[in-house]
């Protein structure tokens, strides 16, 4: 059970589910409530499935077991660690995922300057996208997110490759859309960064969920559970 279950709404619900590649197992019978309003941290090694939960969760991957989708008109997005983007203009960039989004014609223009002006683009507006640097390549896939309005947006360690202050920018932005309602799940492996932000921390080892605790509590465990293990060192980051 999420340990918000009892005083929010379920948007999202995992129950028994399980991922496998071929030979390797990527997901183990994983259940996972995503409620309205969380900010959940998913950390963990390399390999422990981060990146496949997250996908699994958008609806990406064929999988055994339940997913529930338990509010149907709570629209998703998913952002990636290297966002891509198309040889346009930013704003042509963004009208487009308008348009996939099928808002009508008439409220695209304004929809796409407000999401500029949230993340600090609208004087690179006519700049290529590709020559944007990583971190405004970043603030421009935040920004087509956001446009569109979602309830829950999915991020995949959305600040690995930047440098000290476009990560600062990225976490402050992400802060100020929670800080709206959204609804936002995002893998990360700096815990300083999770325990900044998120909610919720959830922790996998070799594709099964360990724990999933209140980020205070995730912090505060110094006993011989699994989180207090992990911030111990005895639980590492490494699989061998």
């Amino acid at each position: 059970m999420s340990p918000n279950q009892l005083t929010t709404e379920a948007l999202l619900r995992l129950r028994g589910a399980s991922v496998r590649f071929g030979a390797v197992q990527a997901l183990s019978d994983v259940s996972l409530d995503v409620m309205r309003g969380d900010f959940i941290a998913l950390i963990g090694a390399n390999g422990s499935g981060k990146t496949t939960l997250l996908r699994l969760l958008h609806g990406l991957l064929a999988f055994d077991g339940v997913r529930d989708v338990l509010a149907p008109q709570a629209l998703q997005v998913m952002v990636f660690q290297r966002p891509f983007v198309l040889r346009l203009s930013v704003w042509r960039n963004l009208l487009l995922a308008l348009w996939l989004a099928r808002m009508p014609r008439a409220e695209r223009a304004a929809r796409a300057a407000q999401a500029l002006q949230r993340v600090g683009l609208t004087a690179l507006r006519d700049r290529p996208a590709r020559a944007l640097s990583g971190g405004e390549q970043q603030r421009l896939a935040l920004a087509r997110a956001w446009a569109v309005r979602p309830q829950i947006v999915f991020l995949d360690e959305p600040t690995a490759s930047l440098d000290p202050s476009a990560k600062k920018e990225i976490e402050a932005l992400l802060e100020s859309f929670h800080a709206t309602g959204l609804t936002l799940v995002m893998s990360t492996h700096n815990l300083g960064q999770a325990k900044r932000l998120a909610t919720r921390v959830v922790y996998l080892d070799r594709g099964e969920l360990r724990v999933d605790l209140p980020t205070a509590e995730f912090f505060a465990d110094r006993g011989d559970g699994a989180a207090g293990q992990f911030l111990k060192g005895e639980l590492s980051w490494n699989l061998e």
